[in-house]
């Protein structure tokens, strides 16, 4: 039997057990987004995460609940037949929703015409259930994976992983790769290749009061000089390299007949390179004030690294593509404006994101999964964790 052969069989194993589970695919899908989990209420992960955690220790998986000081905390997850010192890929995800508690009262979870739609259904704990079922299939099938697959869930990815960023980090760096199952992009379910990096920040101009119509003289305009920091911001979008830079909330000024004392402009920027990122942080940083007796003052900087094709990236998805083959999938790829943990454990290690749920509607009122599409999707995901290390185009 030809190599290829062996491949395709192995592939249609996969697909064939997860053909036979996806009932129990839907019910686990549906028991998570039952559990509301919003991000900002910590007691709303221990549902989600008890139900989670039950499903990694069926799979022998040692689970260990991190605690967090302002949010439901995180599950890691290694397999308890771990070999000492051997080499580890992870699978992470967030358990956590932007869907505050009650939105099932209005958005129910059910399934109609093909769609299973829900509060996190896309976004995304159909990708978590994707991933456990993958999992499954490689213990139940005896496949054996390259590398052990390792596992982290955090509760705090909406909001910008503030806790557990640095268990990301931690993890990048001793894992050989790593597989995100956040949604995939659009109608055909595109991979995400590339992510733009995320920049937030903050300019305060301090300037003087005075009376309006008595001595406007007498006073320094900080919403004068705020109009001025808006043009220059976005003067520093460049939409062919992909930059944008967006003053998205501004405020200022005490009363319409007083000169303002002080203004303030909340700036996001979005880039595809690093190159691009230490470019544009570095003019916001050299924001010098325009009006006479006013001064300003520039807080923040990049909160999330652009997620690059560099190489390593680009093996990854190479071996995408090989699995894709095998299962018969022919896959395409797309670069996303939005950041996910991947942006941070590319700098570490190989990662490729959006191996999730095809569907539509990450934040917004319609939000659904293709049925169909569970298994397909999951099916990759497994034979990606069997690809070898040395991936293709090595």
């Amino acid at each position: 039997m030809k190599k290829d052969d062996m491949s395709d069989t192995e592939a249609q194993r996969i697909r064939t057990f997860l053909e036979e589970r996806q009932g129990k695919m839907l019910d686990f899908l549906r028991a998570l987004a039952l559990a509301e989990s919003p991000s900002d209420e910590p007691s709303a992960q221990r549902e989600v995460q008890a139900l989670l955690s039950d499903a990694l220790r069926d799979l022998d998986y040692e689970v260990r609940h991190i605690r967090g000081r302002a949010t439901g905390g995180h599950l890691y997850a290694r397999s308890r037949d771990r070999a000492h010192g051997a080499p580890a890929q992870l699978v992470m995800g967030h358990c956590d929703t932007v869907w505050p508690v009650g939105t099932l009262r209005t958005m129910p979870v059910e399934i109609v015409d093909g769609r299973m739609s829900g509060p996190g259904v896309f976004d995304m704990k159909g990708g978590l259930t994707q991933a456990l079922f993958a999992l499954r299939a490689l213990r139940e099938l005896g496949l054996t994976p390259p590398a052990t697959p390792v596992v982290f869930i955090n509760s705090d990815e909406e909001i910008g992983s503030p806790e557990s960023r640095r268990w990301v980090r931690l993890l990048a760096r001793r894992v050989a790769r790593v597989w995100i199952p956040e949604p995939a992009f659009g109608p055909t379910g595109k991979l995400k290749t590339a992510r733009k990096g995320v920049g937030e920040f903050t300019v305060r101009i301090h300037g003087k009061a005075a009376h309006a119509g008595l001595d406007p003289e007498g006073g320094a305009s900080a919403i004068q000089e705020l109009s001025h920091v808006i043009q220059e911001m976005h003067a520093l979008t460049d939409l062919p390299r992909g930059v944008t830079v967006n003053v998205g909330v501004v405020e200022g000024g005490l009363r319409r007949n007083v000169v303002a004392p002080h203004a303030r402009a909340d700036v996001d920027v979005r880039v595809l390179t690093m190159d691009d990122a230490r470019r544009v942080e570095e003019a916001i940083r050299r924001l010098r004030p325009r009006t006479a007796g006013v001064t300003l003052e520039v807080e923040g900087g990049l909160r999330a690294p652009p997620l690059e094709r560099t190489p390593r990236n680009r093996r990854l998805w190479e071996a995408a593509l090989a699995a894709g083959r095998a299962l018969g999938v022919e896959l395409e790829e797309v670069t996303s404006g939005g950041g996910s943990d991947g942006n941070t454990t590319s700098r570490y290690t190989a990662t490729l994101d959006g191996l999730g749920p095809v569907g539509d509607g990450a934040h917004a009122r319609h939000e659904f999964v293709l049925v169909d599409g569970l298994v397909e999707r999951a099916a990759l995901l497994a034979k990606l964790l069997l690809a070898p290390l040395d991936a293709p185009g090595r």
